[in-house]
């Protein structure tokens, strides 16, 4: 009897999981600072529907920053999101975006809407968050990541940093580091 309502069990979660079932979403979401809970389909429309194109600048800047944001929410995954999000937000957030900030303002306006945040963070181990990449000359500007440090004695550090395309990406700038545990922490984007 166990074995049928397994069988039943793995029917089901594939019947739903096959695309029968399609959960509602509002279109016009979008993944901010105060929100607590990981919606990878939020984040993906965010990235998606934003164009950059004859805006302003404030609003191009403002949308670019929206969209990095988005991306380290994927990034992190809902396990690791929900340790680290206070202190992200109060120790890391404000110096990232500061570097964008300046990254932006030394463009120029006539460049920045050429100027996207990439998708696709690394998964498993990989550092990747996003890139700043210039759409018009096809190249990366900045490229955001955030590496898992181990220390003997002390545990598991994520380590946020920087690189600048205008150095061939050889200088290693720090944002900051948060102390995980002493356990080491799951995969990025781990559900």
């Amino acid at each position: 009897m166990k074995i049928w309502m397994r069988k039943i069990a793995v029917a089901f979660v594939a019947f739903i999981t096959l695309g029968l079932y399609v959960p509602s979403f509002d279109v016009d979401a979008h993944v901010g600072k105060e929100e607590k809970t990981y919606d990878s389909s939020k984040a993906n429309i965010v990235a998606e529907q934003v164009t950059t194109y004859d805006v302003e600048e404030e609003d191009v800047a403002a949308t670019l920053m929206e969209k990095a944001i988005a991306q380290t929410s994927v990034k992190f995954g809902p396990k690791i999101e929900n340790q680290l999000e206070k202190e992200f937000q109060e120790v890391i957030l404000p110096k990232m975006e500061d570097t964008l900030t300046s990254i932006f303002t030394e463009v120029g306006e006539d460049r920045l809407p050429f100027y996207e945040i990439t998708e696709n963070p690394a998964k498993g181990y990989g550092e990747r968050i996003f890139n700043v990449y210039d759409v018009k000359d096809k190249k990366i500007i900045a490229k955001f990541h955030v590496r898992r440090d181990f220390k003997p004695q002390e545990g598991y550090w994520f380590n946020f940093h920087y690189h600048l395309g205008k150095d061939q990406f050889e200088t290693h700038y720090e944002l900051g580091n948060i102390y995980w545990d002493k356990n080491m922490p799951p995969k990025w984007m781990a559900q």
